[in-house]
């Protein structure tokens, strides 16, 4: 079993920062992917950005390339997400995600059903 835990999220201004952590704890050493995916309210869960726990490879959706970037230390298992130039349209509920599964298809990375372990989310709320 792995454990997640987020934090980090908050109320932004439009244009503002925020960085989000994910401490991963138990079986955090056979994890091989981790990623973070929103949900807004009345909207299914979508995938933000994925990144492979020992080569560093990472992808993004088309809404967050350039905005965001995903990090992690191995050494102390946590992963970061660094959320700059804000829009409203970003609010939502941010899950961090992770699995040992290793897939021959990287498309199952940015999917909600490609990850076996999930936090309990962390808020942010973009204000116009």
């Amino acid at each position: 079993q792995v454990q997640l835990v987020e934090s980090g999220g908050g109320l932004v201004q439009a244009g503002g920062s925020l960085r989000l952590s994910c401490a991963a704890s138990g079986r955090a050493f056979s994890i091989y992917a981790m990623g973070w995916f929103r949900q807004a309210p009345g909207k299914e869960r979508e995938f933000v950005t994925a990144i492979n726990w020992s080569g560093g490879g990472t992808s993004y959706a088309d809404s967050v390339k350039g905005r965001f970037a995903i990090s992690r230390d191995n050494a102390k298992h946590m992963m970061y997400l660094q959320m700059n130039s804000l829009k409203p349209e970003d609010t939502a509920v941010y899950y961090c995600a992770a699995t040992e599964r290793v897939r021959s298809n990287s498309y199952y990375y940015t999917r909600p059903e490609g990850y076996d372990y999930w936090g309990q989310g962390t808020q942010v709320t973009v204000s116009s």
